[in-house]
């Protein structure tokens, strides 16, 4: 079994005894700190296995000097990166328009980058995914939120 199926069993007696407005408070909090571990992830440039992402690659025309943005660096903002809660889930992802470039890279697919440009298959770069650092966040958040109560 998944260590996340793992957290739902072991939890959901405790999750049914809270009332379905405690339920959603809880969601939001655990939903916030989940945004913050991606955050920290994407700023790191790393995929939730701990490994580096795959470089850029080098352009043939236009190489003026080094790009010294790092990736991602808009796509992690609260504009961007959003979360959903109520008491029965919690979802962090992408949404609009950003949403499509952050799946070409979670899954490495084919895109443009403008219209004119050609075809590029992007290497996979995983922008969101649990850990178990992630699982544990939620479980202490969890039981963090029952002790305050």
């Amino acid at each position: 079994m998944n260590n996340i199926q793992d957290l739902a069993l072991y939890l959901q007696p405790l999750l049914d005894r809270l009332s379905p407005g405690e339920r959603a408070k809880l969601a939001k909090n655990i939903g916030r700190d989940l945004r913050t571990s991606q955050r920290q992830h994407i700023t790191a440039q790393q995929n939730p296995d701990g490994s580096a992402y795959t470089d850029r690659r080098t352009r043939l025309r236009d190489q003026k000097g080094k790009i010294k943005r790092k990736m991602f660096s808009r796509i992690k903002s609260n504009t961007h990166l959003k979360l959903l809660s109520n008491s029965e889930s919690i979802a962090v992802g992408f949404i609009g328009r950003v949403s499509r470039i952050a799946k070409v890279h979670q899954y490495g697919l084919r895109d443009r980058a403008t219209r004119s440009a050609p075809d590029t298959i992007y290497p996979k770069r995983e922008l969101l995914g649990f850990t178990d650092k992630e699982i544990n966040l939620v479980e202490s958040s969890f039981i963090k939120h029952i002790n305050i109560k």
